[in-house]
């Protein structure tokens, strides 16, 4: 929670728009808690973001960029020493019904859109990315597709995306360690609006904060990568048991390492029984057919969910 970890954001700025953008959304969001952004006495509009200041840290120079928002320009500016543990909690419950109303707005908005939106998580250097990447390639002739990418600075995962020809939004949390539904309201209104479409969030590399955070989406996924070691799920369950389906990434390096594939299985397994899991390699492709298969599946039941009954 950010009230123990201490990550905290400074003032929102959108950093080089170019593309396509969707019509403004327009409401009101206060800034009472400074983990939202802002010192607290700020109000601003989810439509209007065009009038802060540019920054300088982003390079989004591909036609179909569409901005970065940057929630770390500045130094936290709080102090919370000396905290009780009654008082923290109190808080931290602040701070997390502060994010559910902002989710709840996002899922709204993803309602009326039929958007399929996947929030991505892992510890640094799992593969998201590189996962992302190949995922988009394959699907985004079946499915209109947007990103959102989360990283503490630089637009580096972006570009990558990007250069699949998808629409991305790189949001920089600064010394802030996850996102929040706020930060992805902010992105949403400059991505494009389609029908039916596939949102893949991914969050920052962390394997604790974003666990507590619900940014709207219908399914979370945990990636695992074989190089971290069996016992994640356990070290970290709050991520495992707050998520729809693990995948077990760098599977083609198993042969190189000492990891317990069964064991990393019960482990998730003992924090989660409901999770699916599933093994994969972004590099070599094996089972990736499997995890196209469960996004489309979900993605078709939603939109026949939406369908007006006959």
């Amino acid at each position: 929670m950010c009230t123990v970890c201490g990550c905290q954001n400074a003032a929102v700025s959108v950093d080089f728009v170019t593309g396509p953008q969707s019509p403004g959304h327009n409401h009101n969001h206060t800034h009472e808690q400074p983990h939202f952004g802002g010192s607290g006495d700020g109000e601003h509009n989810h439509g209007e973001h065009g009038h802060l200041a540019h920054g300088n840290a982003g390079h989004l120079h591909v036609e179909r960029a569409v901005g970065l928002i940057n929630f770390g320009g500045g130094l936290a500016g709080l102090e919370v020493a000396g905290l009780s543990q009654e008082r923290t909690i109190r808080i931290e419950r602040d701070i997390l019904s502060k994010n559910n109303s902002y989710a709840d707005i996002n899922r709204a908005r993803f309602n009326e859109t039929e958007t399929f939106a996947v929030n991505f998580v892992s510890s640094p250097g799992s593969g998201k990315t590189s996962l992302l990447v190949r995922t988009i390639t394959d699907l985004q002739t079946r499915w209109p597709i947007n990103v959102i990418e989360g990283d503490q600075q630089t637009s580096r995962d972006a570009e990558r995306i990007l250069a699949t020809g998808v629409a991305v939004v790189q949001i920089n949390t600064g010394k802030g360690c996850h996102l929040d539904a706020h930060m992805v309201g902010h992105a949403l209104d400059r991505l494009p609006q389609s029908k039916g479409g596939l949102l893949f969030i991914e969050n920052v590399g962390n394997l604790v904060c974003p666990a507590a955070f619900d940014l709207g989406e219908a399914n979370r996924v945990v990636l695992l990568s074989v190089t971290e070691g069996e016992d994640k799920p356990l070290k970290y369950p709050d991520m495992f048991a707050a998520s729809d389906l693990m995948l077990l990434n760098k599977c083609d390096l198993l042969r190189h390492l000492d990891f317990d594939v069964d064991a990393c299985i019960a482990a998730a397994l003992q924090v989660n029984p409901r999770i699916q899991i599933l093994s994969v390699s972004a590099r070599t492709g094996e089972g990736l057919a499997a995890i196209y298969a469960w996004i489309e599946g979900r993605a078709t039941a939603l939109a026949r969910s939406a369908e007006p009954s006959q």
